[in-house]
């Protein structure tokens, strides 16, 4: 933990802060002389926190309302330096005497992750992190992965990748994206938790540095209605003992069974999980063919339609085969959704699946023989509120509190105005 020795300033804070089930990271700030009590009493927070909506509303339910208090506390080896002075550590939910509260969706992802270690699985997931910047480029000086796209913002690149040197962050590439304004960030993979952590830390440098040279970060799935949305899409790679799970066996490309039951299990789920994962009144917008968003439930190697794209074990691929999770957007609590994603991997290895046909074309051309995501509200939440396993993963607290809470968005906006909606929402996710 960093003490007086380090040079700390008086005016220096520490700030920490969850995600809830909105998508949206909420936090609370002590000056850094208390930073031993934000690790050892934590920081106070009504249970409403966790059933807070996008639009700030409450979506009280009988476990969440105005009774009760919660903490919020970080572990100082996590705290980060995010420059001039102030430091930032992700938190969790605990109560009052300290044993984490059943509500924090980082607890939930601690114990999805300790479950695969029961079965002798590691797993290792990398974060993209797509957003848009405003007031940063016009059609005359854009081009979809241009050279000129990234040579015109290349101050705030080079003050991103310093931030992210200054906070520990493992940036491996920035590139421009397909839409107009718009970049993506790739993470080096990481422990899921801390992988998590790294995705929270990594859109609070992206806000920050946008706003120092005067534009804004937007991380909405869809910040121009009829635009390019964002993804946050994850990699995930899984390993038995010391070996590999998704190459050097006799499957197709190289999967093992195990590799194969894992890609089966998170198919299987993801139409229960598509709440956790696009479950915004935004991300329909998103989740569409011909976006690369992941909507066709099936999976392929380097199909990029696919919800399931397997990046196979190549020279050019230097972390091994991945499997690549598309119908993540940056609405989803990466918690939520990094423990949606590997208990669907866990059940089916368990259950030894077998690997459904792989989709080798664009699923597109094979009308209707490949099954689309949900995306109507009664479907996406009815699959989720009743999913054993969604239950069994995140506890009857988070299921309660995300229902709620996705429900009311759906009820108040999937209905009004494309435009209007994406506007009032396009910094929504913005740290």
């Amino acid at each position: 933990m960093p003490g007086a020795e380090d040079g700390f300033c008086h005016t220096d804070r520490i700030v920490g802060s969850i995600v809830d089930m909105a998508g949206v990271s909420r936090a609370k700030v002590l000056p850094i002389s208390r930073l031993p009590t934000f690790v050892d009493s934590g920081a106070g927070a009504s249970p409403s926190w966790t059933v807070f909506c996008v639009d700030d509303h409450l979506a009280f339910t009988p476990s969440f309302s105005v009774v009760g208090d919660l903490r919020l506390r970080i572990d100082g080896d996590d705290v980060r330096d995010l420059g001039n002075g102030t430091y930032w550590a992700p938190a969790c939910l605990t109560e009052q005497d300290g044993t984490p509260s059943l509500a924090c969706t980082r607890y939930a992802l601690r114990r999805v992750t300790a479950r695969l270690a029961e079965s002798g699985l590691t797993a290792r997931i990398g974060h993209e992190i797509e957003f848009a910047l405003f007031d940063a480029a016009t059609t005359e000086e854009w081009s979809a992965y241009g050279l000129n796209a990234v040579l015109t913002q290349e101050e705030f690149i080079e003050r991103l990748l310093a931030a992210a040197s200054t906070a520990a962050l493992p940036i491996e590439q920035v590139h421009a994206e397909a839409g107009l304004g718009q970049f993506e960030v790739s993470l080096a993979p990481a422990d899921p938790v801390e992988a998590a952590d790294n995705a929270v830390l990594a859109r609070a440098l992206i806000s920050r540095i946008a706003r120092a040279q005067g534009l804004r970060a937007s991380f909405s799935p869809m910040p121009v209605a009829g635009g390019a949305g964002n993804g946050a899409h994850q990699h995930v790679s899984f390993t038995e003992g010391d070996l590999p799970i998704l190459s050097g066996g006799p499957g197709p490309h190289g999967l093992t069974p195990a590799g194969g039951a894992a890609v089966a299990g998170i198919l299987r789920a993801l139409p229960e999980f598509t709440a956790v994962l696009a479950g915004s009144a935004l991300s329909h917008l998103r989740l569409r063919p011909g976006m690369w968003s992941g909507v066709f439930r099936c999976w392929g190697l380097e199909n990029r339609e696919a919800a399931v794209r397997l990046c196979a074990d190549t020279a050019g691929n230097p972390h091994g085969a991945n499997l690549e999770i598309k119908p993540i957007d940056p609405s989803a609590n990466p918690y939520l959704s990094s423990a949606a994603i590997l208990g669907a991997a866990h059940d089916g290895i368990a259950g030894a699946l077998p690997l459904p046909d792989e989709v080798s074309v664009d699923p597109a051309d094979l009308t209707g023989a490949v099954d689309l995501l949900p995306t109507l509200p009664s479907d996406v939440l009815g699959a989720f509120e009743s999913s054993a396993l969604a239950r069994d993963l995140f506890g009857p607290l988070i299921m309660e509190a995300l229902a709620a809470v996705k429900g009311y968005e759906h009820a108040e906006y999937r209905e009004k105005p494309v435009d209007e909606v994406a506007q009032r929402f396009r910094y929504a996710w913005t740290s």
